[in-house]
């Protein structure tokens, strides 16, 4: 697992309360002094405070506390009689049998209760990886790129939570014999351009980013016609085909 992952992933567990106690007395120390891992957290709570809003309000049925109550009615329990209390008492302390059922009922309520409290730590695992994976398949910042002659829009870069990005063609884009389209990006000026992505034909590319830091918003993607191979000099030579600024999803 990479450190973009263990952290994604500690902070994912993080907001979702599936931490232990002492791994979350550690993500909170962290998140004052890792500023990744606070914005990790933070997009985590952004992210999955989309769940509250997501689903249709419904308005209770009239008879619902009525039900309610009635499930949770306690049953008359019958007083025994003094004598027959009297006899318990004197007896159940030397009853063998009594304590062999108790113990066997004890260990058999211990196991219960391992195993309930094994299948909530399964089940909220199961429920993190569900919902981590609902959260990544949702990217975080969107491209359109759009040819700036025509204003015609050629391709979509998705960026996800996870590092992935893709480039999807919106139409079919000629390449000529001999040449190649190449994808870039550009954060920062001071740095320039830096290719992420070589293709001879239009399709649905995975963009190589993980060497460059993570996508932020109005960070430029640019596809250029280069001569086959790629630009011969690391920078765009050829004719920017289309470009387009990264956008925050809602």
């Amino acid at each position: 697992m990479s450190m973009q992952d263990e952290r994604d992933t500690t902070a994912a567990d993080y907001v979702m309360g599936l931490l232990d106690a002492a791994d979350e007395a550690a993500a909170e120390k962290r998140l004052e002094s890792d500023p990744a891992f606070a914005a990790a957290v933070s997009a985590w709570r952004e992210r999955l405070s989309e769940f509250d809003t997501s689903a249709e309000p419904v308005t209770p049925s009239p008879d619902l506390w009525r039900r309610i109550a009635e499930t949770t009615k306690k049953e008359t329990i019958s007083a025994l009689p003094g004598a027959r209390n009297a006899v318990l008492g004197a007896t159940v302390w030397n009853n063998i049998h009594f304590w062999r059922t108790t113990g066997l009922t004890a260990s058999v309520a211990a196991l219960l209760f391992a195993v309930i409290a094994l299948g909530a730590l399964t089940t909220s695992k199961e429920l993190r990886r569900d919902l981590v994976a609902l959260a990544q398949s949702k990217p975080v910042y969107v491209a359109i790129l759009v040819n700036d002659a025509t204003k015609e829009a050629g391709a979509v870069v998705n960026a996800f939570a996870n590092g992935r990005v893709e480039l999807i063609p919106l139409k079919a884009i000629d390449v000529p014999p001999g040449r190649t389209l190449q994808v870039w990006t550009l954060w920062d000026r001071a740095i320039g351009p830096k290719s992420i992505g070589i293709t001879g034909q239009s399709r649905t590319l995975q963009l190589n980013l993980e060497s460059l830091p993570e996508t932020v918003a109005d960070q430029l993607f640019e596809i250029t016609l280069e001569p086959e191979g790629g630009s011969p000099n690391g920078r765009p030579t050829g004719p920017i085909l289309f470009k387009g600024n990264a956008a925050r999803t809602l």
